[in-house]
């Protein structure tokens, strides 16, 4: 019989974060008995929660900045990956003035604590934290996603994001220290984490990388990459799993072993396979959003022990929102990852030069059909620059405008004079004409569009991600467009492209009301054209590196 051993499940090593320091009020050492003990006040715990949903929702880590850039300096990225790489500089230098946060999904606020066994709370830690969720969300400019059900039909917007996964866990390791990983998570992301059940047979690297290149390309672009990608393999429960890869994303686990020792079963990062699958990556074609190279920055691969009649495999990715951060409360007080600042020195002197890409301009202020007729001279990927005026309406308001025509009302008007953009804003910050405004997943309303083309509504369509092919047969059908709006600059379309925003009707529904709002050289791309081309399956298979715009 082996001798008895042991390992956490995922040891992890040394700590090389860089840490800001934010004060020591509220928190002190105490002695009872023989043992020292670190007390923490609850207005400690919410304030620095307060400043972590504050700081990842303005900053990035120097690390995914520094990959931005080097896809600009890349002479094999495509013109449209350094097109992609610039606009979310841009927008990271707006978002860093810390009044409009980087994305308009501020996205469901998680938090993961490890609490030695020698720190003291005054409170319940989850409601404290939970109090500096609120006062991040109710005081800055972020928007509110969460919905309360209140039947199993029926749910309401709480209003202030609130309720948030908060998990915490004893640690024995860091007996006197509080450690927190502080996550916002968008839908677009969240929506593209998967797991499956698979089986030995594709334990083995030929099987295992086809059934990966299919999978990845099923993730497509609707959660704004470049992606940090993370994929997990084994587990002792498909919900582990799924949670690993998740904290993978975020780099949570990169000091893991890089090897397994076959008697504890611990995890271990496989980077052989990291480097093999981002390759991978790189030669599907779909690039930073619209072709070319940069699917991924990055790749997380770790291996967990199974049961043997069992392989859960999980996909998760972190979008170009790459909002995490770590804090920690020690003895000499309370500290929060230091992130980014002052992103400027990121972009390239000149930028212009390094997009090699035509632009043809667009007035949105011309009849529809006018506008149909110029968009139908050009080619799926052409990149486009949008002025005039859009319609904004996203899955609320689809819903409640196909209700109202069902039961006899007519279509509104707006949907058939304007192009349709599927947003939703975060709220607007005091002298600015709109809160961070970019785009949502466009196939959430692919049910709805052949209906309303058929009406004469929705034949220009802005969003971000690919539609299926029930769309792209639906603008074959009725001369209809969809084009793609680059998934990530939030801030910097709210700054530089959206000059106006008035309510135009469901006014009750808040964010996800219709809006008419008027932009100034908005970027897009034509995705899906009145000829039944779309650029996610020209001719039915994966473009290629190299494919020309």
């Amino acid at each position: 019989m082996p001798h008895f051993s042991y390992s956490e499940l995922l040891p992890l090593g040394k700590d090389e974060t860089t840490y800001r320091f934010l004060g020591n009020e509220g928190v002190r050492v105490i002695t009872l008995g023989d043992k020292n003990f670190l007390q923490v006040d609850a207005t400690a715990l919410a304030q620095l929660t307060a400043e972590a949903i504050h700081d990842i929702s303005h900053y990035l880590r120097p690390a995914h900045l520094q990959q931005l850039a080097d896809i600009i300096a890349d002479p094999e990225s495509s013109p449209n990956d350094r097109f992609v790489a610039t606009d979310l500089l841009k927008n990271a230098n707006i978002s860093a003035g810390g009044i409009l946060p980087m994305c308009q999904d501020t996205g469901t606020a998680l938090v993961m604590a490890k609490k030695g066994q020698h720190v003291l709370t005054t409170s319940k830690d989850e409601v404290a934290i939970s109090q500096g969720i609120y006062d991040a969300f109710t005081t800055l400019n972020l928007r509110y996603s969460q919905m309360a059900p209140i039947t199993t039909w029926e749910e309401k917007n709480t209003g202030n994001n609130l309720p948030a996964q908060i998990e915490i866990l004893a640690d024995s390791d860091h007996l006197d220290e509080y450690n927190f990983l502080f996550i916002a998570k968008g839908g677009g992301s969240a929506n593209k984490s998967f797991l499956y059940q698979e089986t030995k047979a594709i334990l083995n690297p030929t099987a295992f990388m086809a059934w990966l290149d299919e999978k990845l390309r099923s993730i497509g672009t609707a959660a704004c990459p470049p992606y940090h990608l993370a994929i997990v393999i084994g587990g002792t429960s498909a919900e582990h799993t799924v949670k690993t890869a998740k904290l993978a994303s975020t780099k949570y686990l990169d000091s893991l072993p890089t090897s397994g020792d076959g008697l504890t079963g611990h995890g271990f990062r496989d980077l052989e396979l990291e480097a093999q699958v981002l390759e991978l990556t790189r030669k599907l074609g779909i690039g930073a959003q619209f072709g070319g190279k940069y699917f991924c920055h990055d790749v997380r691969v770790v291996r967990l022990p199974r049961h043997g009649a069992s392989l859960p495999i999980a996909i998760a990715v972190s979008c170009s929102a790459d909002r995490q951060a770590k804090a920690k409360i020690t003895h000499e007080g309370i500290f929060l990852e230091d992130l980014e600042r002052d992103p400027a020195h990121f972009l390239p002197e000149t930028t212009d030069e390094h997009l090699n890409d035509d632009v043809v301009a667009i007035d949105l202020n011309q009849p529809m059909n006018l506008i149909c007729a110029e968009l139908s001279k050009h080619p799926v990927k052409t990149r486009l620059s949008l002025t005039g005026t859009l319609v904004v309406a996203r899955d609320l308001a689809h819903a409640k405008i196909k209700e109202d025509m069902d039961s006899g009302k007519p279509m509104p008007e707006y949907l058939a004079k304007y192009a349709v953009y599927y947003a939703g804003p975060a709220k607007t910050p005091v002298g600015y004409a709109s809160g961070s405004f970019g785009p949502t997943t466009a196939g959430r309303m692919d049910s709805y569009v052949e209906y309303f083309q058929s009406k004469g509504g929705s034949l220009v369509m802005l969003a971000k991600g690919n539609r299926s092919k029930a769309v792209t047969d639906s603008c074959k059908g009725y001369g209809g467009f969809y084009l793609g709006s680059i998934g990530g600059p939030a801030a910097r379309l709210a700054q530089e492209c959206i000059k106006k925003v008035e309510v135009l009707d469901f006014e009750e529904l808040g964010m996800e009301a219709v809006f008419k709002i008027e932009v100034l050289d908005f970027p897009a791309f034509i995705v899906v054209d009145d000829k039944g081309n779309d650029f996610f399956a020209v001719t039915g298979t994966p473009l290629k590196i190299g494919t020309k715009p």
